[in-house]
């Protein structure tokens, strides 16, 4: 399939007795993909103006995290890659608390040592990420396995795209989730480049969802512009984990609209042309024809919700702009669970070159 040529609408596997989503759902859903989008949008124009230092966006995907996270139970554990920001806003994840990690100020939780989008949050259930391709997908095949040996009933979720399907913690994964029947949901969102790789140079195989079957589970193609579908076949893929009946790997079909990251420039590897072929998939606005459809969304309320996410957008980053840097000193902290005295020395030792104004924070 040519990357300019949209997926066929393949349909979703369920069982019977998955409910789908309410209206109410499908508003919450709109909402929380409107801020992920009015986030994208600011933080890119942030990074160009040089007061954040890296970002990635989500833009074109948004329904196949969002649509992933609403099917989730809240002690269920989430394995992201770096791009999964509509998935943490579902969840619960405050944005001004998102943005202080952007810019890695006093208020960022990690306290500067990570890279822009690559947060975690515990008491939402968000695992860190990290930058290494697919090295969350045997994460949460291990969490997973944990969990089943301590008798917790939840399931662990990754999220993936397609060019970590190349990768050797993709088979690792897999094949020992396959094995031990674990209770994960891998979500492959394919968005037809890995970076400047297309979907096609990846594999042979015809969908990347039917390669879960030489592992020994289901697999099903989804198309990740509908958040209903996507809802629909994450929520039959954790009734399946919880029942004890193994892993699922769903491949969300989606297109991402924009870089890859900031430190990207996708006109060096495809066409314009392309891209506005796929928005004409955008999955901001097939909710918004869906819920206008259901009379749970007319123009006024569509413009106060789209101007309530730009809002608070702003007010978050006018907030974390105005929190200080992270303390120098903190760079001694989690170092050991309990400090060492040579380590206690060397903090008292930089404590005082602060002092003496012989290093700038």
């Amino acid at each position: 399939m040519s990357a300019t040529q949209a997926p066929p609408a393949l349909p979703t596997a369920v069982s019977p007795g998955v409910a789908g989503m309410t209206p109410e759902d499908l508003v919450r859903a709109y909402r929380v993909m409107l801020l992920s989008r009015a986030t994208d949008d600011r933080c890119l124009s942030l990074q160009r103006q040089g007061r954040i230092g890296f970002y990635v966006p989500a833009s074109g995907q948004e329904a196949a995290q969002v649509g992933a996270a609403s099917a989730l139970a809240p002690e269920d554990w989430v394995f992201p890659a770096y791009r999964e920001l509509g998935v943490a806003l579902y969840r619960g994840v405050g944005l001004e608390r998102l943005i202080d990690q952007f810019i890695g100020n006093a208020g960022d939780l990690l306290k500067g040592r990570q890279m822009p989008n690559h947060y975690g949050y515990r008491d939402h259930r968000i695992v860190v990420a990290s930058s290494p391709i697919g090295t969350q997908i045997t994460q949460a095949v291990g969490a997973a396995l944990a969990a089943r040996r301590r008798k917790d009933s939840l399931a662990t979720i990754t999220f993936f795209g397609d060019g970590a399907t190349s990768s050797n913690d993709f088979h690792a994964g897999l094949n020992f989730a396959g094995v031990y029947r674990a209770p994960t949901i891998f979500v492959c969102q394919n968005n037809q480049w890995a970076i400047s790789l297309p979907r096609e140079k990846q594999t042979r195989s015809r969908t990347l969802a039917e390669k879960a079957e030489a592992y020994g589970f289901p697999g099903v193609v989804v198309d990740g512009t509908d958040v209903e579908a996507v809802h629909a076949a994450v929520a039959d893929a954790r009734s399946r984990a919880v029942r004890g009946e193994g892993p699922t790997l769903i491949e969300a079909q989606v297109y991402r609209f924009g870089p890859h990251s900031t430190s990207d420039d996708p006109r060096r590897y495809r066409t314009d042309a392309e891209v506005e072929h796929w928005k004409a998939s955008d999955p901001v606005l097939r909710l918004r024809t869906r819920l206008t459809s259901l009379g749970a969304l007319d123009e006024a309320r569509d413009a106060a919700l789209v101007e309530e996410a730009r809002a608070a957008v702003a007010k978050a980053v006018s907030a974390a702009e105005a929190t200080g840097p992270v303390d120098p000193t903190t760079f001694f902290d989690d170092v050991f669970a309990a400090p060492t005295p040579q380590l206690l020395a060397e903090r008292d030792e930089f404590d005082q070159l602060l002092k003496d104004g012989a290093v700038k924070p």
